[in-house]
């Protein structure tokens, strides 16, 4: 079992996976203590001018992969849905990912063929063994939760180490998941949603936060800016300059 696969079957605490989009973000969670950092299809897509879930931040999304993998935390990288319906098109992304240090890849269904997206699974454990898959179902996301277990029981059966099921709360539908499963729980995280120690005492073993910090500090942004225009100091906490830019240097310890 890989140190990242270990995070996730230990009996406390549950893995909080943040989820960075460029250096300084992934190396500011790092210096938090956090040993694992997710990317955001979100934040990688709006830095480039892209549409998120589109598979159009391919390139992107491999870039940032290579600043962050050679870091020492562990590196696990949204990849949408792959960024092709093509299993060995997605297999080779997923060898070029490892190739670069990352560790994990999450790869959405985004409510397509159940078929299509385990064979996606199976073509990227066998091009990439040790590459942890978290496979996502967007029953809950873009649907009302119908075939949820279904498609989650052909993904586990496909090789995936964990199984992501974002937009789904309610504790009694959480706790049925998990005892359904064969494989750790990805859950997303929501401020209206159960709190991390609630979901640990449900059985989950994995929180991600998405895209929730990039859209925080976005909007913390432009509270500032607002301020600022208002003839207010801005409030908050403010990074200083040099913080920020020994951040962003890969030969920071």
């Amino acid at each position: 079992m890989t140190t990242f696969a270990a995070l996730h079957h230990t009996d406390t605490p549950l893995l909080l996976l943040p989820n960075a989009w460029d250096h300084a973000s992934a190396r500011a969670f790092a210096d938090r203590g956090f040993r694992a950092i997710g990317t955001t299809s979100l934040g990688v897509a709006a830095a480039a001018g892209l549409p998120d879930g589109t598979s159009d931040t391919r390139d992107e999304t491999l870039r940032l992969a290579l600043a962050l993998g050679s870091d020492p935390y562990l590196l696990s990288v949204d990849a949408e849905d792959g960024y092709s319906e093509d299993p060995e098109k997605v297999a080779e992304f997923a060898r070029e990912l490892a190739a670069v240090g990352a560790v994990g890849i999450n790869l959405e269904d985004r409510l397509g063929s159940p078929t299509l997206h385990a064979a996606k699974i199976q073509a990227v454990k066998a091009a990439a063994p040790g590459l942890f898959v978290n496979a996502r179902t967007d029953t809950y996301w873009l649907g009302d939760g119908e075939g949820t277990l279904d498609r989650l029981d052909a993904y586990q059966q496909a090789g995936a180490d964990c199984v992501f099921a974002p937009g789904v709360t309610g504790p009694r539908e959480i706790g049925a998941l998990v005892k359904h499963l064969a494989v750790p729980l990805n859950i997303l995280y929501t401020p209206t949603g159960p709190t991390l120690p609630q979901l640990a005492d449900l059985g989950v073993r994995r929180v991600s936060l998405g895209s929730l910090l990039y859209r925080r500090a976005l909007g913390a942004a432009l509270e500032a800016v607002g301020e600022v225009r208002e003839g207010r100091a801005p409030g908050g906490a403010v990074p200083s300059y040099d913080a920020v830019d020994a951040l962003s240097r890969r030969e920071a310890t």
